[in-house]
């Protein structure tokens, strides 16, 4: 069954890869029952009590919510030789049984029982600060390379997230845009990139980047 297997909120700390601006993407475990709406002003997170420090790159209305497989998560503890947490990768949304490489740009998860409807915006790009958080040198270019970015999410309708509710895919569109598909175009395929075009719940932000980047006028 798919479910929210954690809940992950932040707090502003200091960032690891220098710089003045704090960052949150020290995420940790919560019980409790969390409210979930778009950000206020479309700056900072979605979620009540989560921390967001670069708001000129993170959150906003649509990186509200950031999703990571607990699947993916495993496979990387292997790779890399270490224990992850849920909310390592600074997730807010630790999943089990969730294809989020594969979530169509569009689709929407209905999370729990209090109304809470999230739609699939577009993949993470991974940046210094998360090289930095895991000390992992080289990070990039290896998250980048295996290509399972985890998932951005906008707030369709606000509720509550708790540890443990279901999350079941509705309205998934016919395009074949994914996450991976976008993330790949970004990064290591710029020939995908005038495809990503044909998902019309791709983000703003990321459409414009495939105009200037392609050409392609959409």
């Amino acid at each position: 069954m798919a479910t929210v297997l954690a809940v992950n909120v932040g707090k502003l700390r200091s960032n690891p890869a220098g710089g003045p601006v704090p960052t949150g993407i020290d995420k940790r475990p919560t019980d409790l029952a969390i409210a979930v709406s778009a950000p206020v002003g479309g700056l900072g997170s979605g979620l009540a009590g989560d921390a967001i420090g670069d708001h000129s790159h993170h959150g906003g209305d649509d990186q509200a919510v950031y999703a990571y497989a607990r699947e993916d998560l495993d496979w990387w503890q292997g790779e890399l030789g270490r224990d992850l947490g849920n909310g390592q990768f600074g997730e807010n949304l630790t999943t089990c049984d969730v294809d989020v490489t594969g979530a169509r740009i569009g689709e929407r998860w209905h999370i729990g029982t209090d109304g809470l409807v999230l739609e699939v915006s577009s993949p993470r790009i991974p940046c210094r600060t998360f090289a930095a958080w895991l000390d992992r040198q080289g990070w990039v270019k290896t998250f980048t390379v295996q290509a399972v970015p985890g998932a951005y999410l906008r707030v369709v309708s606000p509720g509550v997230v708790r540890q443990g509710d279901s999350v079941t895919v509705r309205n998934r569109p016919d395009h074949q845009v994914t996450v991976g598909m976008a993330f790949r175009a970004l990064t290591l395929e710029p020939a995908l990139l005038p495809a990503l075009l044909e998902a019309p719940g791709l983000s703003e932000r990321i459409r414009e980047t495939v105009r200037r980047r392609s050409g392609v006028l959409k």
